[in-house]
Formats: structure tokens, C-alpha cells, sequence
């Protein structure tokens, strides 16, 4: 039976065996693999679901109305392919190369799929995205005290006792790292603002309101230092900067912190002193350092397994395999105009973007602030491309829309930013659609390219990939996945150590420590936007049937409002406006509410995004705000 793998923008990276029996698609974990181990996400039970959906586009579509409005007429792919090519054209003889922007993101994480197409943009000189969405202010944190992101391998657990699930729900959004954790039987805690399934599940539970890890994880790091209680070895012969960290956090005031964090001393206490004789690891998560103090707030929790010993004790990031062969950043002629991926509404609205090729992504779902970046594009003359399975919203507001095929169709490898391994993707069946790298082949020759490098085929770009990283093929083709070796690390600083006083960070005007700002906004309620268990940002909201728009309310900030459970609501700010039903619980704390993101708009008539900030930080890499948001909530 042919391997599959599922592509999805997740950590785990399921190892899949797949075949299809009277006309249906049957899918089940691989057993050989170790971390996914056979068993597959509720998400991944539900694939065939997902592969066989009537609402997949089946042929190409032409903007036949008013944009947005839905009015599509079918078209051949001849024309529809020759209408992409005389517009790209066109734009580029009138306005430049680097007013088309190629937007494309992680929907599919296929190593083919994902790159290839972006061989035809360099080729051409267009701008691309500089991606900032989804965890670069904690990358660009990391940096400043390892030199990388890249963490702990996680079959390295068998040999730790406790981990640390700060930020993450992995329950829902790692379920084979959290069970790996069971499986090894380590002492499992939590640090969250919402009290999560993975909260529940922990033997520990550390609740904190938005924005104060970083005064949490300092005063962790103070009880360490003051007690005596770090590796004193391990920090005098990897550690840069550990005097003048330690002058800097004795000097914090555990009741202040007591008092913004929400916690009490003895739960700092016990944190602290349980974590240094553990030894813990610490996964860190990406929704809270997608908020204005988010790259400080890691770049403290990192330093708290260094304290006690760990050359990289954090998970984060997992890059394996150099993967830049697929993309052919060497077609380029003159360096690449870079777009901030979450600027995207402002690059519209000053006029530089007149082409929009996207792929992979959904972004009139995805980006936040969408009322500025509906305006945007109904107002401004751009010509938008999509290349997706589904009439997404993002395919609603386009000129031309051609259907995509999923990964069940196709040949491709994948690999993981959470586990060391690769995974082969081989096709199963063939519906409707085609591949990202069909669809640019298709481009290159009606544009009359004849460089061969647009033209290699799939297994080719493959084979190439896994040569470049000293990968078997055959192996690959036995066993559908081959890990990659780990070779030996050093920690790319500018001294060379663990940096607790980062040179890097101040290169950039941050504070060499970690600092922490009171978060404060114009609306009295922080509004969290995480995943929901069924999804992954907004993928599958249109097959699954699982929603759940309702906004999650403490019951004391209801009672202040005369908002009972149930009720429906106007939840609003600045940006826009909701009408939704309201869910009292005990689980998010007072101050705080909750709505799960990025449900398609053409669907429920709004999502969450239609309230989030459109905000960047830009001393960590232009990385996204969105929980700095703020609401308020009003009974109707």
C-alpha cells in the first residue's frame, strides 16, 4: 500500500499508509514510525472525509462579477492558464517585477508542493513574502540567547523527567509529542492563560495572565540563582553573561510579580525548586509570543533549562533538511523585495502590489484585521490568483481561480519542525485538480520560459533534495521515512555561549535581558485567539462540521455586562464587530474572553480576525500581534 504523510501546517507529521477500497479513500497511521506511532489525530481520522468532499473545485473559475461576490464562469485550463500568464505579463511590463507578490504559506507543507512554484517568482524577479504570521518573534528570541531555535530532539525525552508545555496546548495541537511524554512517563506541567485540555491533563498547572511569562520565568530563574539551585558547572563553562543576569533579576520584587502574573508566591516557589531538581524541558509554545511581548516572554523561559544544565532543553523548532534546491532562489537575477506577510493590507493600499499569486494559504481568513484588508483589495487594482482544493474566501475575492489537487494526488516528501524524520507522500487516487508544481510548469511554458529548471519533474526535485542532505531514497521508498542524522551543534552567538546577557538583542536596540511591559489597551478585555482541535487555522472548517464560534467568558466579567450563558453578544474594537453566542467558563480567567480562529468568513458572516490586530513587532522580525488584541462585550 502506497505511504502517505499528512502535509498539514502541524507539529507531528504523521507517517501515513493509505489505499483506496471500493471507491474510499482508508488511511491509518504507520506503526513503524517512532514518534506518530500508528495512530492518527482526530483530524486525521476524519482525512478521507476531507479528500472525498463535494465542495472541491473541479474545474477553473473566472471572476464573472463584482469581486467577492462569488460570481464565477468555468473555464478550460488552456484559457484560464493563458489569462494568468497575459496578466502577469502585463504587470510586469507596466509596473515592475516587484509589483507581484507571491503569498504563499504552510497549508501544504510538501517539500514540492510547498517550493517549487516559488522557482517561477524568483525566475522572474517578483517580491516575496517575508513570513512573520506564525512563530518568528519567538525564533528571532531563541536566536538571541542560542543562536537558533532549533531545541531538543524529542526521542530525547525517554531520557528527561519533567516537561514543561508553556503556551502550548499540545493535547489538541501535539497529541503524539504529548503522548510520547505519557509513553516515557515524565511529569507533565503547564503554564497557560486558559485552563486547556492539556491543563487538565497535567500534573501541574501554573495559570498566568496575557503577557506576564516573562516576569514568571524571571522570577523563576531568581529563586533558582538565589538558592544555589542552578548547574554551576554547566554555567560557568557555557553560559555568557551570567553575572550581569544575576545582578539583573535579584533585584525583582516577587510580590509585583505575585501580583501581575496572578499567581502566589508558593507556586513560584514550587515551580522553581521542582524545576531545577528535575531538570526540566520546556516546550514553547507559539500563541503567546504572537503578542507584542511575546520574543521577550521566550527569550526568558529559555533561559530557565540552560540554568539548570540542558544545552538545548526547549522545543521549538526542528529544521532538519535544507530544502533551498526546491525553491531555486538561484534563478534570481537581483535580490528579492522582501513584503512583511503581515503588512499586506498597507503594501496594497500604497499601491506597490498589482498581482497576487496565492497558494497554500487562505489569507482573507488567516491575516488578521480583515475589514482593512477586504477594503484593501475591493478599492486597490490588484489581480489575485488562487490555487486552491476549496472556494475559500481568499478564491471568492479572486480573478482566477484553478482547482488544486491534496496530497493523496501527488508525489512528494515532508519533514517535520517538531521530529527528526522525513516522509514520503505517494499518491493514492487521482480526483480533481492539479499540484502547485503542475500548475507552475503550465505557467512557465505559456510564458514562454525555457529554463529547465521549471520543468524538472517532482521526483526529480525529490531526489536532488535527499542527495543535497545525504538521505536514501530507497530507504525512504521501504519504509515511508528515514530520520536525519543530528549533527554536532554549537551555539551560533556572537560569543559562542548560552547568551543570558544577549549582544545580539541589544544589535537590534532591545535590552540585553529580557524586560516586561504592563500590557495595557484601549478595551477592557484581552481577547486570545488559539486553534481549534478540529482545525488548523482555517483549513477544514468547510468539511469537518465541527465549529465552535461561541466566545468563551469568565463568569464574573459576564455578571459586570448582565450576560447570562447562552446569550448572544456584540463583541467589538476599533477594527470591527461580531455577533456571537457567549459560553460562560471558569477556564479563562477574568480580564480575558475567547473566540477559536480563522473559521471562514463566507460561512459564519465573520471570524476573529475581523477583530485582531494587524500590529507587528518589528525588533522580532515583523512577528505578528494578534493576542494583543483587545474587546470589549455587550449583551444584544
Amino acid at each position: 500500500m502506497p505511504f502517505s504523510a499528512c502535509m498539514r501546517d502541524c507539529y507531528d507529521t504523521c507517517s501515513m499508509i493509505s489505499e483506496v477500497k471500493n471507491g474510499r479513500l482508508v488511511v491509518k497511521g504507520n506503526p513503524r514510525h517512532p514518534i506518530t506511532e500508528g495512530f492518527l489525530c482526530p483530524k486525521g481520522a476524519l482525512l478521507p472525509k476531507w479528500f472525498h468532499a463535494e465542495d472541491r473545485l473541479k474545474v477553473p473559475l473566472i471572476r464573472a462579477g463584482e469581486r467577492g461576490s462569488g460570481k464565477f464562469r468555468e473555464a478550460s485550463w488552456a484559457e484560464a492558464i493563458n489569462l494568468v500568464a497575459q496578466k502577469l505579463r502585463e504587470t510586469i511590463d507596466e509596473y515592475g517585477s516587484e509589483s507581484v507578490l507571491v503569498y504563499q504559506y504552510a497549508g501544504d507543507r510538501g517539500i514540492v508542493n510547498y517550493a517549487f512554484p516559488l522557482r517561477l517568482f524568483h525566475y522572474l524577479n517578483t517580491a516575496m513574502l517575508d513570513y512573520g504570521i506564525c512563530d518568528r518573534a519567538g525564533q528571532e528570541a531563541l536566536r538571541d540567547v542560542y543562536g537558533t531555535a532549533v531545541g531538543m530532539d524529542p526521542e530525547e525525552l525517554k531520557r528527561q523527567k519533567l516537561i514543561v508545555y508553556w503556551g502550548i496546548n499540545a493535547f489538541w495541537t501535539n497529541l503524539h509529542g504529548f503522548m510520547l511524554a505519557k509513553k516515557h512517563s515524565l511529569e507533565i506541567w503547564t503554564v497557560d492563560v486558559v485552563r486547556t485540555e492539556t491543563a487538565k491533563r497535567s500534573d501541574k498547572f501554573f495559570q498566568i495572565m496575557p503577557d506576564t511569562d516573562v516576569l514568571f520565568a524571571l522570577a523563576v530563574a531568581k529563586l533558582i540563582i538565589e538558592n544555589e539551585l542552578y548547574d554551576k558547572d554547566f554555567v560557568r563553562e557555557n553560559v555568557y553573561g551570567f553575572k550581569e543576569f544575576k545582578n539583573y533579576v535579584i533585584k525583582l520584587d516577587l510580590d509585583f510579580v505575585k501580583r501581575e502574573t496572578g499567581l502566589s508566591c508558593e507556586e513560584i516557589e514550587e515551580f522553581a525548586f521542582d524545576f531545577a531538581e528535575k531538570k526540566g524541558v520546556i516546550h514553547i509554545g507559539y500563541g503567546f509570543q504572537r503578542s507584542l511581548g511575546g520574543g521577550e516572554a521566550v527569550r526568558a523561559i529559555s533561559i530557565l533549562p540552560a540554568l539548570v544544565g540542558h544545552r538545548f532543553g526547549f522545543i521549538y523548532d526542528m529544521k532538519t533538511i535544507d530544502k533551498s534546491y526546491a525553491e531555486g532562489a538561484f534563478l534570481r537575477t537581483k535580490p528579492a523585495k522582501r513584503i512583511p506577510q503581515m503588512k499586506l493590507a498597507e503594501y496594497i493600499e500604497k499601491g506597490e502590489i498589482k498581482f497576487l499569486y496565492v497558494y497554500n494559504s487562505n489569507p482573507l481568513a488567516s491575516l488578521p484585521n480583515q475589514n482593512r484588508l477586504r477594503r484593501a483589495l475591493i478599492e486597490n487594482d490588484v489581480f489575485i490568483v488562487t490555487h486552491d482544493i476549496f472556494l475559500t474566501d481568499t478564491a471568492l475575492f479572486s480573478d482566477v481561480v484553478l482547482p488544486a489537487n491534496t496530497f493523496f494526488e501527488r508525489l512528494d516528501i515532508v519533514d517535520s519542525y517538531y521530529h527528526r524524520h522525513v516522509a514520503l507522500n505517494e499518491p493514492v487516487a487521482e480526483l480533481y485538480g492539479k499540484s502547485n508544481s503542475e500548475v507552475t510548469r503550465l505557467l512557465a511554458k505559456a510564458l514562454g520560459i525555457e529554463n529547465p529548471h521549471l520543468y524538472e519533474s517532482d521526483e526529480e526535485v525529490i531526489q536532488k533534495v535527499l542527495e543535497i542532505n545525504n538521505l536514501s531514497w530507497k530507504e525512504l521508498k521501504a519504509k515511508g521515512f528515514v530520520k536525519v542524522p543530528e549533527k554536532p551543534r554549537k551555539w551560533e552567538t556572537p560569543s559562542g555561549k548560552i547568551e543570558f546577557y544577549s549582544r545580539r538583542a541589544t544589535e537590534r536596540g532591545l535590552s540585553p535581558f529580557p524586560e516586561y511591559k504592563s500590557p495595557q489597551g484601549n478595551y477592557p478585555l484581552r481577547l486570545l485567539s488559539p486553534t481549534h482541535r478540529m482545525t488548523i487555522t482555517s483549513q477544514y472548517h468547510n468539511t469537518y462540521g465541527i465549529i465552535d464560534p461561541s466566545l468563551y467568558m469568565n463568569p464574573d466579567d459576564a455578571e459586570e455586562r448582565e450576560i447570562c450563558d447562552g446569550d448572544t453578544v456584540e463583541v467589538f474594537n476599533d477594527n470591527g464587530r461580531i455577533k456571537t453566542t457567549v459560553k460562560l467558563s471558569d477556564d479563562v480567567p477574568k480580564g480575558v474572553v475567547l473566540l477559536y480562529k480563522a473559521f471562514w468568513p463566507s460561512l459564519l458572516g465573520w471570524n476573529v480576525n475581523f477583530l485582531t490586530s494587524d500590529e507587528t513587532v518589528e525588533k522580532y522580525g515583523n512577528g505578528s500581534a494578534y493576542h494583543s488584541t483587545w474587546v470589549d462585550v455587550r449583551k444584544v
